[in-house]
């Protein structure tokens, strides 16, 4: 029993890194954001529709619901875009830093969702987030878009989670997952006829390198990582998930560094900021944490 409890959490750190090492490879794939985004959601599609037909997993669903999917499957398209962009236009430790900041995005996106009130420390934090912010950017003002595309990134990001967060309630993961890769392409497509004059002998015109690393952002950081952590998270709390993927920037910052260190070497007011701004969010979660285990507690006292 306490081996399988190890194995997870492993699994569960080698999911996070792989979150961390997705930053790397939309570094080194050499195609736009857009291409890759579009390459990425149809190999992550195919995959996991072949995923579904080996485990022979029941995937119709109703109209409005597919109109759900779809949505959602737009909004993680354009949060891959803002994301890969943002990477483009400054760096690795620049966007990660960035990314970070959805945690504060989700305090306020949250409340509307499930109809709760903004809790006090959540306000704080978002306070921390700005500070942070606003030390990165002041310090690095060289990479202003890449800071702004990846503060969109976040939020996308943050709105998507949320949204998943009500499907997963009723539908399996894969299936919601399928769904949105397949949405995403077809939205993409569709912005590449109509916007970017269609298709173009060049846009399938990829190296042996960017093929390779595409594979791998599609099949081991997008395929295997959402059917992973489904898997995970049966053996694990989802506040222990929750904080260990806010080491998704540390992973992808320190792997930056080693591999890039010539473009990722930043100077010290963005450690500064970038520490605040990973600071609010362990804390948020720790304090999630804490209120939570009191309200179960106060609430086994009564029944008692």
């Amino acid at each position: 029993m306490q081996n399988d409890k190890l194995k997870n959490y492993l699994h569960l750190h080698f999911l996070v890194f792989i979150a961390g090492f997705t930053a790397i490879l939309g570094q080194v794939i050499t195609i736009g954001s857009i291409p890759l985004v579009w390459y990425r959601m149809l190999m992550a599609g195919l995959l996991m529709f072949c995923y579904i037909r080996f485990i022979k997993l029941k995937i119709k669903v109703d109209k409005r619901t597919m109109l759900k999917f779809f949505a959602a499957g737009v909004i993680i398209a354009l949060h891959w875009i803002t994301f890969f962009e943002a990477i483009k236009q400054s760096n690795i430790s620049i966007t990660l830093a960035m990314f970070s900041t959805g945690a504060f995005f989700a305090s306020f996106i949250e409340p509307l969702f499930y109809k709760r009130r903004i809790i006090w420390y959540e306000i704080l934090f978002g306070i921390i987030v700005v500070i942070g912010v606003f030390l990165i950017t002041h310090g690095e003002l060289r990479y202003i878009n890449g800071i702004i595309l990846g503060v969109v990134s976040a939020l996308l990001s943050s709105l998507f989670a949320v949204i998943n967060g009500t499907f997963i309630k009723t539908h399996s993961a894969t299936v919601i997952s399928f769904y949105e890769f397949i949405s995403g392409v077809a939205f993409l497509t569709l912005f590449i006829l109509i916007f970017k004059g269609g298709f173009d002998a060049e846009f399938f015109t990829l190296s042996a390198a960017d093929w390779i690393f595409l594979f791998i952002l599609a099949s081991i950081c997008t395929a295997y990582a959402f059917i992973g952590i489904v898997k995970v998270m049966r053996f694990i709390s989802p506040y222990t998930v929750v904080l260990s993927y806010n080491l998704e920037p540390v992973y992808g910052i320190t792997l930056a560094i080693l591999l890039f260190p010539e473009t990722e070497k930043m100077g010290p007011q963005f450690y500064y900021g970038a520490i605040l701004v990973l600071l609010s969010v362990v804390l948020d979660a720790v304090f999630k944490n804490v209120i939570s285990h009191r309200a179960k507690k106060r609430k086994a006292y009564k029944v008692d």
